[in-house]
C-alpha cells in the first residue's frame, strides 16, 4: 500500500477503535459492536440488508452479518446512525483537531470528483453524502471516501484472483498483517477457516504445517500492488495531482494518530503504520 493510501487508511480507521463509539451507538440503542459497527459502515447505503452488507464488506462471514442486521434498523435511522458515527470520527481525530486542517481537506474533497466510481459501491455511497462544514469533518468525509474506494479496488483484485473472503482473512493473518484473532473477529467457524488455509495450500502459498510461504508472500505483495494500480488508473489527471499534493501533509497526520496508539498493530483491517 503506497503512502497515500496508507495515510487515508489510518484517518477513517479510528472509528472502529475509538472507546467512545460503544457509547455513541448504544445511546441509539445499537446491542453491542458488531451491531455499530455494521450500522453505521452501511448507513450510507440506506437500511442495508445483510445480504447487501454481506457481499460489499466482502470479508465477514454471513453469520456475523446477521446478528446485527437489519435488526439495526428498527432501533435507528441510517441518518441518526451517519449522525453519531460522525461525532465518533471527530472524538477519535481529536489529537489533530488542532492542526490547521482547512487546505488539505480542500484538496482531497476536490480529488474525489476525480474518482471512476464504476465498481466502487462503498465509495459511491459514501460520495453520496454531503460533507460536513467543519475542517475536521471534511477532512474525514473524504479520507472515507477515498479509503472505500480502495477498499473496494482490493476487492475487485481478490475477485480476479480468484481468493474468496475467508481466504482473504487467513491470508491477511499468516502475513502478520492481522492478528490471529481475525477468525472470531470476522465470525469464521473452523470449518470455514480450514477451507481458507486449504485453498493457500493449494495455490502453494502455505506448506503442510500452515504457514505461508515466499510464493505466499510475494503473491500478498502482487494483490497489494494491484490494488493500488487499480485504484490509481481509476483518478483523473486533477485527482492525481491533488493527490501527489496531498500525500505529504496527510502521511504527517496519520504518524500523530497513529502515535495516540487508538490504532492496534497488527489490526483487524490490515492497515499498516504509515512510515
Amino acid at each position: 500500500m503506497t503512502p497515500f493510501w496508507t495515510a487515508a487508511e489510518t484517518l477513517h480507521a479510528p472509528v472502529y477503535f475509538d472507546r467512545a463509539a460503544l457509547a455513541r451507538y448504544k445511546e441509539l440503542g445499537l446491542k453491542g459492536y458488531w451491531m455499530g459497527y455494521f450500522a453505521s459502515r452501511s448507513a450510507a447505503m440506506g437500511a442495508a440488508s445483510p445480504e447487501l452488507v454481506t457481499a460489499t464488506f466482502y470479508g465477514f462471514a454471513p453469520a456475523r452479518v446477521r446478528r446485527a442486521l437489519p435488526d439495526a434498523w428498527t432501533y435507528a435511522t441510517p441518518e441518526q446512525v451517519l449522525a453519531a458515527r460522525l461525532d465518533v470520527a471527530r472524538d477519535a481525530l481529536r489529537p489533530v483537531a488542532d492542526q490547521d486542517l482547512g487546505k488539505l481537506a480542500g484538496l482531497l474533497q476536490g480529488m474525489l470528483a476525480g474518482l471512476d466510481l464504476s465498481g466502487r459501491p462503498l465509495a459511491a455511497a459514501h460520495l453520496s453524502l454531503a460533507p460536513p462544514e467543519d475542517d475536521l469533518g471534511r477532512l474525514w468525509h473524504a479520507v472515507t471516501v477515498l479509503r472505500e474506494y480502495h477498499g473496494d479496488c482490493h476487492l475487485g483484485v481478490l475477485l480476479a484472483a480468484g481468493v474468496d473472503g475467508v481466504t482473504a482473512n487467513v491470508l491477511a493473518v499468516l502475513t502478520g498483517r492481522a492478528p490471529a484473532e481475525l477468525q472470531q473477529l470476522r465470525g469464521w467457524d473452523d470449518e470455514a477457516w480450514a477451507h481458507g488455509l486449504d485453498q493457500l495450500r493449494l495455490r502453494g502459498w502455505a506448506d503442510e504445517w500452515g504457514t505461508l510461504n515466499e510464493t505466499g508472500r510475494s503473491a500478498r505483495e502482487r494483490l497489494e500492488e494491484a490494488t493500488d494500480r487499480v485504484a490509481n488508473a481509476g483518478l483523473d489527471d486533477e485527482a492525481r495531482a491533488r493527490m501527489a499534493l496531498a500525500t505529504g501533509p496527510l502521511t504527517e497526520l496519520a504518524r500523530l494518530v497513529a502515535g495516540t496508539g487508538v490504532l492496534p498493530y497488527p489490526n483487524p483491517v490490515g492497515a499498516p503504520r504509515p512510515e
